[in-house]
Parts: C-alpha cells; structure tokens; sequence
C-alpha cells in the first residue's frame, strides 16, 4: 500500500512538473489520477480521524471499534463520492447588491461580474468548460465583467483560448488583474498576457483607470507573489490608487490582503478570490488562519469586500461543501437605495 502510494506520488508529481498537456493522454491521466487520489486519500483520512475521536484512540470502546473505524471509512468514502459531484458541478450565480457612495443616479443598477481562479489548463478546466462559463457570464449581460486572476495555467494554449475568450464582451469593458499563478517569472512564458492581451482584455498592472465620468477600476498585481519582496505589496497598491479623481473606486486584488490599507485610502469595494474558500473541507478551516475573509461578504471599515470561493478548481475537479461561482454584483447609488 505504501508503494504504491509513493510510486502514484512521484509519477503525480513528474508529470506534473514535466509534463503537462504537451506530452498526451497519458502523461495528463496520470495526473488526474494522482490529483483524485490526493483529494481522496485526504477525505478517507478525515474520516478515520472522526472514528478514532469517537472511539478515543483506541482508549474507549475497545469492542466496538474496529467496527466504528469501518464506519469512518464508509463516511470518508461518501465524502469522496460527494466532493466529486460538486467538483464537476457548475459554479452557482452569487447575488450582491452593494451601495456606493458618492456614484450617481444614471450608475445605479450597474452590474459587474466577477470570475476568479479559472486556472484553465488544469486537469478537465479547458476550452469546453471555458465557453460554458461565459455563456453563464453573458446571460445576465453585464455592464463590466472583471476577472481576478489565476485565470490560465502555463501549459494553455494561446492559439485556442484567444478566439474564446474574445466572446467576453460588456459596455464598460473587460478587465483582468495577474494573480499567483500568472505571476511574471524569469524564464517562463507569460501565457496569461498572451491570451488577455490577444483577447482584446485590459490587464491592469498597479494603476486605475476610468470606466465612466464617475467610476474609478483600479488593480494590483498578486499580494501573494509580491509579499516575497517586503514592502512591494504595499508600494504596488499606493501606485495603484495615487492621483485618482475622488470618484467611487472599485479595486481588483487577487489576494484579500492590505484591506484596511485600501479602506483607508477612499476604495468603495475591493473584489479577491484566491482562498477557494478552502476548496474540499475542512481545508478551509487551515485556510483561514492564513486568510481571515475566505469567501463572501465583509465591511472593512465602510468599505465592502467581496471575495469569490473561485470560479474553477486548482488540483482536483472536486469541492465539498463549497461550490464554484460566479459574482453578479449589482452597484446602488445611496439616494436610489433607501
């Protein structure tokens, strides 16, 4: 059992690091496998952890429990089996309605929708699924559709995401911040540029810019990439805000960290994703010691900050408990709102 584990373990992680798509079917089936078999094993450990709280370790119930850790496994498996569904289920719509101060009467109701995480080019994330998304985005035809990074992993290609992301179209624009897992890196190929940039999609690079008389789009590169080099972070999201007009401002940040810095400096709502709320459970518990807002809805300090639980999946096609999304968020002018 422990060989074979090692040996899925090590050809997961050579496939993983050499291969890719590039190298064909197998090469791709090998890492689903050991992807699944990472989030499985994870989920029927859970389960034996439960039976041995239950049982005491071994200390309490000595006759009964070899039968309560049979128990655990079958409820590990379930979880295995449920995570699974979830996983290849689409990402559900999620609703806000968020008042901003100061944006005028002929703003209000103005949609924004956000997608986060796509990491297209992981295992079963592809074009297929790509244009499944926008065809869930374009239906609700929104006035500014704004994608959060993490968007393409580096084995995508170009030439076939191009055309599909072109589909992506809204009155006031398409826009797109970096986050880690498109992060600039010597050597390597900057296939998230590519794709954005042949799509017709404004990457925003530490900068605002402004989609009406009144509404101020800013965004930073990854706070998760830039906390390698101190006091990078904050500088990025200083240059991102200076000299803007004292219009309401949303801010695209991949990570949802330094919000009570982007709270100070006058941003009305601040849109993350990142966490996947923690993706398979209870990982999402380890999560949050790490990132205290992991998905939904916070105040900071007047400001709203919306964080996606992820619109893909990085690893395994599996989520538990915490499905995909998609954010529709509607903007309210204060006098309209009451």
């Amino acid at each position: 059992m422990i060989g074979s584990g090692t040996a899925l373990w090590l050809i997961f992680f050579l496939g993983r690091v050499y291969g890719g798509n590039q190298y064909g079917a197998l090469t791709v089936a090998l890492e689903v496998a050991g992807m699944h078999w990472m989030g499985s094993v994870f989920l029927i450990a859970v389960g034996f952890f439960i039976a041995d709280l239950v049982c005491g370790f071994g200390f309490l119930f000595r006759k009964t429990a070899v039968r309560i850790r049979t128990l655990g496994l079958a409820f590990g498996l379930i979880l295995v089996f449920i995570a699974h569904v979830q996983g290849l289920r689409p990402p559900v719509i999620e609703t806000h309605e968020v008042v901003i101060h100061g944006l005028p009467a002929d703003l209000d109701g103005t949609i924004v929708a956000m997608m986060a995480d796509l990491h297209i080019g992981e295992i079963m994330v592809g074009s297929d699924w790509l244009n499944a998304r926008i065809d869930q985005v374009q239906a609700f035809q929104p006035d500014l559709i704004v994608l959060v990074g993490d968007l393409f992993e580096r084995s995508s290609d170009p030439a076939e995401l191009v055309p599909v992301m072109q589909r992506l179209s809204a009155p006031l624009g398409v826009y797109a911040v970096r986050g880690n897992h498109d992060a600039l890196r010597p050597g390597r190929r900057d296939v998230t540029g590519e794709i954005l940039a042949g799509a017709g999609i404004r990457l925003i690079t530490n900068e605002w810019v402004k989609l009406t008389e009144n509404l101020v789009l800013a965004g930073i590169d990854d706070l998760t990439s830039s906390r390698r080099r101190p006091g990078e972070g904050e500088a990025n999201l200083d240059r991102a805000l200076i000299n803007r007009p004292e219009d309401p401002t949303i801010l695209l940040s991949h990570t949802p960290w330094m919000t009570g810095r982007a709270a100070e400096a006058g941003v009305d709502m601040m849109l993350s994703g990142h966490t996947h709320n923690g993706q398979i459970w209870p990982f999402n518990y380890l999560v949050r010691t790490r990132y205290p807002f992991i998905s939904s809805r916070y105040d900071i300090d007047g400001m709203t900050l919306i964080v996606s639980r992820g619109t893909g999946t990085w690893g395994p096609r599996m989520r538990l408990w915490t499905t995909g999304e998609i954010s529709l968020i509607t903007l309210r002018a204060p006098m309209i709102s009451k």
